[in-house]
């Protein structure tokens, strides 16, 4: 990271503005956007470019500025000791999912297919037939309280061949 990816980072309104939020106390996405007035997914974004730029730690307590490595960027004059690199299926899970409940569905294909494989997996067993009832049960509770659409969920599962279907029976292949 360096000085120029944090500035860039900062050069945004939004992001600025969802910094200082966090800088004043607020610890959740939804103080945050309560606090600049803008959409829960305009503050998602802006506060995923700043965790991502590694300004903003998103950890137990909630979301805080990373003092310390800001100390250290402008001890070194360019970044601190680079972070190992992190788990992309982790990411994309981390910025998809919030406390086991979709926040959206991703619009790329692949982003799309990891948060997918890993609701096949959290939620049926290979070779155990289900009804139809039962996997719209299961999808919804993937989906409770967000955007997301449990029908459209257990589509994109069947087109991805992540579910078989027969006849309103379906199954893990």
């Amino acid at each position: 990271m360096s000085s120029q990816a944090l500035a860039g980072a900062l050069a945004d309104d939004r992001r600025r503005a969802v910094f200082a939020a966090i800088a004043l106390g607020e610890a959740d996405l939804p103080a945050v956007a309560a606090r600049t007035g803008l959409s829960a997914r305009d503050a998602a974004t802006a506060v995923r470019r700043l965790v991502d730029v590694g300004v903003v730690a998103d950890d137990n307590v909630g979301l805080r500025i990373d003092g310390e490595w800001l100390r250290e960027l402008a001890r070194a004059g360019g970044p601190p000791m680079a972070a190992p690199a992190a788990n992309p299926r982790e990411t994309i899970l981390r910025t998809f999912l919030r406390d086991g409940v979709l926040t959206r569905l991703p619009a790329q294909r692949g982003r799309r297919r990891v948060l997918l494989e890993h609701i096949t997996e959290r939620s049926f067993e290979p070779g155990v037939r289900y009804p139809e009832r039962a996997v719209d049960d299961a999808l919804r509770a993937w989906c409770d309280g967000s955007g997301a659409d449990h029908v459209t969920l257990r589509r994109y599962l069947v087109d991805d061949l992540l579910l078989a279907r027969d006849h309103g029976v379906y199954w893990r292949p």
